[in-house]
């Protein structure tokens, strides 16, 4: 039998998708009726929806799973706000592992043409473009351009170096600053 007006399966449910009832993201056809956020289910179009490993995302739902953590990363109230998503099926992340210190400091031009992509200054993985933080001169993932010492985000113009190593202003005042009488 002949597949009259048929067209590409729906990315969520798998059925036929036709013509006046598709939506494409990715490279795929969806119903507008599946076109929904995986964890609220809200309705996307092209302005809302966020792509993670080929699952859309409303860009709040998508901020709270995939996005940075910590002080400074919420919008007005919001950062008053210890809502982490679980009651939208988010699962917490566990605790940071302890921090690793600096090991791999490979930033030379011939590695970063014929090597890959640079590596993270903290953890020594691969560092791409839209996660990148420079500081200290140096590339960084967004989530591990943090404080040695207490593990607080830094921003590139709230840090401070050390052999390599990067810290907080307050960390570093505590740590390598001036010691003795009248230095508090």
């Amino acid at each position: 039998m002949p597949n009259w007006g048929g067209g590409n399966k729906c990315g969520a449910c798998g059925r036929i998708v036709y013509h006046a009832e598709e939506v494409q993201c990715d490279g795929r056809s969806f119903h507008r009726c599946c076109f929904l956020c995986m964890v609220c289910r809200k309705n996307l179009d092209s302005t809302t929806v966020a792509i993670h490993d080929a699952e859309v995302y409303c860009k709040s739902c998508y901020g709270k799973k995939y996005g940075p953590k910590g002080y400074g990363y919420g919008q007005g109230a919001g950062t008053l706000n210890m809502d982490r998503g679980e009651r939208l099926g988010i699962k917490p992340e566990s605790t940071p592992s302890p921090h690793r210190p600096t090991t791999n400091p490979n930033t030379s031009k011939f590695a970063q043409k014929f090597g890959g992509a640079e590596k993270c200054s903290r953890c020594g993985d691969s560092v791409y473009a839209a996660e990148k933080v420079i500081g200290a001169g140096k590339p960084w993932h967004k989530n591990c351009f943090r404080c040695a010492k207490c593990g607080k985000s830094l921003e590139s113009t709230t840090l401070t170096e050390k052999e390599g190593e990067i810290y907080c202003k307050g960390c570093y005042a505590k740590n390598f600053g001036p010691k003795g009488f009248g230095y508090g």
